[in-house]
């Protein structure tokens, strides 16, 4: 069993920055992919950025590209979201969730689908004000 928890949420202003982090404990998330999910207000839960567990392969999207950085330190066993750029449509519950068996592809999508993952975190709020 792997739990997840998130922090470094919070209240920014349109253009500032957050850094979220995800802290991994119960095994060692040293072969797992890891992703970043997010869930607005009122829509469903949408994928943001996933790492591979050596952190070489990275995948955005497109709505997201350019503005955050996915990271990972697996010897602290965590993994980071660098938000930057933030708007009032990055408002969302995000979610930090584990997935054993990821089908990298470092041509295209992958990891995308939160079918994919086997464990999750209890998320963190991040509000972006104008």
């Amino acid at each position: 069993q792997v739990q997840l928890v998130e922090s470094g949420g919070g209240l920014v202003q349109a253009g500032g920055s957050l850094r979220l982090s995800c802290s991994a404990s119960g095994r060692t998330i040293n072969s797992y992919a890891m992703g970043w999910f997010r869930q607005p207000p009122g829509k469903e839960r949408e994928f943001v950025s996933v790492i591979s567990w050596t952190g070489s392969t990275t995948y955005y999207a497109d709505s997201v590209k350019g503005r955050f950085t996915i990271s990972r330190d697996n010897a602290k066993n965590m993994v980071y979201l660098q938000m930057d750029s933030l708007n009032v449509e990055d408002t969302a519950v995000y979610y930090c969730a584990a997935d054993l068996l990821p089908q990298i592809n470092p041509k295209g999508p992958w990891g995308n689908r939160g079918s994919e993952y086997d464990y999750w975190g209890q998320g963190t709020q991040v509000t972006v004000s104008s």
